[in-house]
């Protein structure tokens, strides 16, 4: 039993072994063949089975890319290569810098300019570059480094380097600039830049003239010489009354008092007249005093002692028309009220209390103390000065009054008591305006006097507006 099973045995593995050999006969039986046809005749045909044909065991089927360790091994050997190349160029250019050297300090020769050692230094770094080339040429990469030239070659300082020339479109003309006409020529462009200039230097001008301090004339008081006088008594005086001014420079104004002028001065003769002051000054204020004389409207003297200033009055009523020529303001306190009436035609009461018996008290001998009620008729522009106020008190030191109006004049305010006239306005001109109170007395008058400060301000911005 056990024989036959061996030889049962024995005769199967000859079986599966000649069946083997049989199955690989035919891939061997041409070993000289192409691995093309060797690959072709292992691939699976049409008719293997799917699992045959999904097969990659085949040599055909495994990738041809490299791994990315060997590219950059290969690289760092391509830059190793290429710093070995340099590191050797420059040793040997060192050694034939140093041979020279020697060779020179033997020869007993002189040493070399500035200009052959630039050229020996050239020549050596051309060659360096050269051999660096060539070992990156002969890197495993097979790329070589190439410079351009002018970093190979010798400068040459002697050679001009031009800009480059431009574009046939660039060097075309420009086009004329946004701001200019198409009509413009060299004439208008430079008519518009005189013009721009005169401008400029007109408004510079005005600009000074509208910021300059306000300068305001004031008329004089004049003292004549007493018969018999010795010292300053025997001399003619101009002044004006401290009051008066400071209650001007309150608004941060010159005050200019203005003399009398001299047509024909026999000592010091001057070719200055009022009109000068009317075109210099901004304003005029024509301030209290004496009497006006009943010779400067024309009527007789009724009393002795009240003969008036008829100098005074000639030289007032000069300055006061200049100044309404020249369209300057004036403003008239208590005298100047007055004359304000005799200039345009007007007359005078020599004396209230001769002439109007039924009037009240209008002076006495407390001077600046004594007061009264006034009020603004309907029209009056001092209402707009004084808003809701119809009814004041003021001071009142005048025996002289309006007795007539003048032409072109408007009454501002009369007394509430009598009706005489306490203030008057020119209608023909910017401001010439006269009142017959002193405004300057108000503040130190108390509290219950007018504040005039809205009367001074409206002539000042009058003074201010008409000045050029």
């Amino acid at each position: 039993m056990s024989d036959n099973k061996t030889s049962n045995d024995a005769s199967s593995t000859d079986a599966r072994r000649s069946g083997a050999d049989s199955q690989a006969a035919p891939r061997s039986a041409n070993p000289t063949a192409p691995p093309e046809a060797a690959a072709a005749a292992s691939a699976p045909g049409p008719k293997a089975s799917a699992t045959e044909r999904a097969s990659t065991d085949a040599p055909s089927s495994a990738s041809n890319v490299e791994p990315v360790d060997t590219v950059q091994a290969r690289q760092d050997d391509a830059q190793q290569a290429a710093r070995e190349a340099r590191a050797s160029a420059a040793s040997a250019t060192a050694a034939q810098e140093a041979a020279v050297r020697e060779q020179q300090r033997a020869s007993g020769k002189p040493r070399a300019s500035l200009a052959e050692n630039l050229e020996a230094a050239t020549e050596a770094e051309a060659a360096s570059t050269a051999s660096a080339q060539s070992a990156s040429s002969d890197s495993p990469s097979g790329r070589a480094t190439v410079l351009p030239p002018e970093f190979t070659q010798a400068p040459d300082f002697g050679k001009l380097n031009p800009p480059p020339l431009p574009l046939p479109e660039q060097a075309a003309a420009p086009a004329q600039p946004a701001y200019l006409k198409h009509s413009d020529s060299a004439w208008s462009v430079f008519g518009r830049i005189i013009a721009a200039r005169a401008r400029q230097i007109f408004d510079r001008a005005g600009q000074r003239i509208t910021q300059r301090t306000l300068r305001i004339g004031v008329s004089a008081r004049i003292f004549h010489p007493e018969p018999g006088a010795k010292g300053l008594r025997g001399k003619t005086l101009q002044y004006l009354e401290e009051s008066i001014a400071h209650w001007v420079m309150s608004r941060d104004v010159l005050v200019f008092m203005i003399p009398t002028v001299g047509h024909q001065g026999m000592l010091h003769p001057s070719n200055i007249r009022l009109r000068d002051y009317a075109k210099h000054l901004d304003g005029l204020l024509l301030q209290g005093g004496a009497d006006v004389s009943p010779q400067s409207y024309e009527e007789a003297t009724t009393r002795p002692e009240w003969p008036g200033d008829r100098v005074r009055d000639m030289y007032e009523l000069e300055l006061l028309h200049e100044f309404v020529e020249s369209g300057k303001p004036v403003l008239g306190v208590c005298r100047g009220c007055q004359l304000i009436n005799v200039a345009f035609g007007g007359t005078l009461y020599g004396d209230i209390a001769t002439d109007v018996p039924t009037a009240g008290l209008h002076v006495s001998e407390h001077y600046d103390q004594h007061r009264h009620s006034i009020r603004f008729p309907d029209g009056s522009t001092l209402v707009n000065m004084f808003p809701n106020q119809r009814d004041a008190i003021v001071n009142s030191i005048h025996h002289q009054a309006v007795k007539s109006i003048g032409r072109d004049l408007n009454i501002e305010a009369v007394s509430a008591s009598d009706g005489i006239i306490e203030a008057v306005r020119y209608r023909k001109a910017p401001f010439v305006v006269g009142v017959q109170w002193h405004p300057e007395f108000h503040r130190a008058g108390g509290s219950e006097l007018l504040d005039c400060t809205p009367l001074l301000d409206t002539f000042l911005r009058v003074a201010r507006e008409t000045r050029f």
